[in-house]
């Protein structure tokens, strides 16, 4: 069955959609985006995504290319119509198409949207989970307003190949300061010698994620101690327990950085814990 994406309106063949070569996204990354998982055959954390969605919408002054409703109905239908189960579907709404001037275009020029849908390999994810993933700390060269989730991610596509390159799966971010932002494109947690969850807080400088938010819920049903707090690379290599999370994962436990193992080199049980718990607290709709 071929795969089936909503491009401007219109449902396509996933092999040929298309957006114009004066896309705003496609010449300017001048747009923004939402992955959101799709489990069991529900769509999980919709209203905080679409939340924030429109949340960068705003702040870039992009309008809605279509009401919420409209949009949620959408995105079912792409989700159905590739018959995913268990996956994630991707959202990206641009400025637009106009002639290539770094203003914005004419006011009442239409947002672009493409909705894809896809499934993925639970094996993988399970080994992940499983045998936990290494990672590496970069310095944090990106724009500051790394709140809005928008598609110009090419800093963050350099993190992650350097990551590759260096045999891990995740890139930590480290400001000019010395302390830890996030992931290439996950959140970064850790577990202290006293048992406490900490994580950067999200006022600024990092991504506010839906799944780190969520997971705050998640910790307050474990009865967990949670901080949110600016800490160093030393505080996380000293931990009981470092992992990352995202959408798209959960949480994926980290068991090296930078070469340096994390306490006995396995995954803790405070990620699994979580991992088990999420789903649960989690919102779901069904598809």
């Amino acid at each position: 069955m071929p795969r089936i994406s909503y491009v401007n309106g219109q449902y396509v063949t996933h092999s040929e959609a298309a957006v114009h070569i004066e896309d705003r996204g496609y010449q300017f990354a001048d747009g923004v985006y939402e992955v959101c998982e799709i489990r069991h055959s529900y769509i999980v954390d919709i209203t905080r995504h679409l939340d924030r969605l429109h949340r960068s919408l705003s702040e870039l002054r992009i309008a809605a290319p279509m009401s919420r409703a409209a949009m949620v109905h959408v995105i079912r239908e792409t989700v159905r119509r590739n018959k995913v189960k268990n996956g994630l579907f991707y959202m990206q709404v641009t400025r637009g198409v106009a002639r290539r001037d770094h203003v914005f275009p004419a006011e009442g020029t239409k947002p672009s949207i493409v909705i894809t849908a896809k499934s993925t390999d639970a094996s993988v994810i399970a080994k992940k989970n499983a045998n936990g993933i290494k990672a590496v700390t970069v310095s944090d060269n990106r724009w500051d307003r790394v709140d809005i989730k928008t598609v110009g991610l090419l800093p963050n596509v350099m993190a992650r190949q350097q990551a590759k390159e260096a045999g891990a799966q995740e890139a930590i971010y480290v400001d000019r300061d010395g302390f830890v932002t996030e992931g290439a494109a996950t959140n970064v947690w850790f577990v202290d010698a006293d048992g406490t969850l900490v994580t950067r807080p999200a006022e600024h400088g990092i991504l506010k994620g839906i799944t780190r938010t969520t997971l705050l819920d998640v910790g307050a049903k474990l009865g967990l101690k949670v901080a949110e707090r600016k800490f160093t690379v030393a505080e996380m290599l000293a931990a009981r327990e470092v992992f990352i999370t995202a959408a798209t994962s959960i949480c994926f436990p980290v068991v090296s950085i930078d070469g340096q193992t994390i306490a006995n080199g396995h995954p803790g049980s405070v990620s699994q814990n979580i991992r088990e718990a999420f789903f649960d607290v989690a919102e779901k709709i069904a598809i």
